[in-house]
């Protein structure tokens, strides 16, 4: 009788530990799921992050460079700026700048001829070399610049990214060519003879006298006295970029952000880790 009653307890035991069995296994399982799950996802998140650290590290070199070389306070936009050098890293991607001048040109036409709206900035040195005054063209408009054309004989300004090119001595002096490197917007700049020269009507004194600068015939036009030094500054290769009112729906291949933060990922010395 006894042995009876202690199979009978015996049995009891093992039918209700099997739940508790069964619950243990099921867990196990959960877990181990949950944790290749987990692990398999892990990678995926890697290149967005990598791709934000990109673009962050570009944005804190424009900003660092905007502060050091005080281009505020010279009231030269971020945006202008930023524009400009995304332009540069562009045309650094495709060898197309010298890479011995770090130095880019910024114009800003949405400005008043009677402004400093030239700027010509020493990247490495993050320093601004010039801040002057610079012409439109008379077809372009009187103190402001409205109007810009790539057609000969328009005697208008041209917007966008240029490449400055070889000197030579014309009717206005020492003068620089300008390769224009937007379609539709400023290829003509070699036949239109749109160059980089001096002109007496680029001075203070004119704008007292006549309320504005004078007016070329599309060619950015800087004061006399700082001619030679200028484009001994920018000549060879560098970057040269106009910027005109918003209104004028300007689009360059050249302002590819996404492109400029990779090259410039790739060839600075800044740890990734400094702008996460």
């Amino acid at each position: 009788m006894r042995k009876r009653i202690f199979r009978g307890a015996s049995f009891l035991l093992i039918t209700l530990s099997l739940p508790a069995i069964a619950w243990n296994l099921s867990d196990t399982t959960t877990i181990k799921d949950t944790v290749v799950t987990h692990s398999e996802t892990k990678p995926d998140a890697k290149p967005a992050e990598e791709k934000l650290s990109t673009s962050a590290m570009f944005e804190n070199y424009v900003s660092e460079i905007y502060t050091a070389a005080n281009l505020k306070e010279s009231a030269l936009n971020y945006s202008v700026f930023k524009k400009a050098l995304t332009g540069y890293y562009n045309f650094k991607s495709q060898s197309l700048v010298s890479a011995a001048k770090e130095v880019i040109s910024i114009v800003d036409f949405t400005l008043p001829s009677t402004k400093k709206r030239l700027w010509i900035i020493d990247l490495a040195a993050r320093k601004v070399l010039f801040n002057t005054l610079v012409a439109h063209g008379q077809g372009s408009g009187d103190n402001f610049a409205t109007s810009f054309s790539n057609l000969a004989n328009s005697h208008q300004s041209s917007l966008g990214f240029y490449i400055t090119s070889n000197t030579y001595f014309g009717k206005h002096g020492l003068s620089l060519k300008l390769n224009g490197m937007d379609a539709n917007y400023n290829t003509n700049a070699l036949n239109r003879a749109v160059v980089v020269h001096g002109a007496e009507y680029v001075s203070q004194s004119f704008i007292n006298q006549h309320g504005r600068l004078g007016r070329s015939h599309g060619c950015p036009a800087v004061p006399v006295e700082l001619t030679a030094s200028i484009i001994d500054a920018i000549k060879g290769k560098t970057t040269l970029f106009i910027n005109g009112p918003a209104e004028k729906k300007y689009s360059s291949n050249y302002l590819d952000e996404s492109l400029a933060a990779s090259l410039y990922s790739n060839t600075s010395k800044a740890p990734l880790q400094a702008v996460l």
